[in-house]
């Protein structure tokens, strides 16, 4: 998938920062957005999901972002909670191509557009 690092919409990011924006999945919360990034073919989201599966942050690329409710502060993703659960796990400090090159093999095999 090409556009798997690309918010389906420019428009959800214009002039917003979604850090602290609550993340719904398709069957529940999943946490609070922790870091947001809005680099051309390479954003993502980074999730803390709390208590929820014990304190581990997620990574989402962009793509899997289905919508954004700036009034409510929520973001949508096109995923279930044990399919964001069972995505590799994301570490700030060893993030470089070989950890983008995971999380792309994982979420392009799950990803629901």
């Amino acid at each position: 998938m090409n556009d798997m690092w690309t918010y389906r919409d420019a428009t959800w990011t214009d002039g917003y920062d979604l850090v602290g924006y609550d993340v719904e999945a398709t069957d529940g919360s999943i946490g609070k957005i922790d870091e947001a990034t809005y680099e051309a073919a390479g954003s993502y989201l980074v999730v803390d999901t709390g208590f929820w599966i014990f304190g581990k942050k997620r990574l989402i690329p962009a793509g899997v972002v289905s919508s954004v409710d700036h009034a409510s502060k929520n973001v949508h993703v096109s995923m279930t909670k044990d399919q964001i659960k069972s995505a590799p796990d994301y570490d700030s400090d060893t993030w470089g191509e070989e950890s983008r090159t995971r999380q792309s093999d994982y979420y392009g095999s799950h990803l629901v557009r």
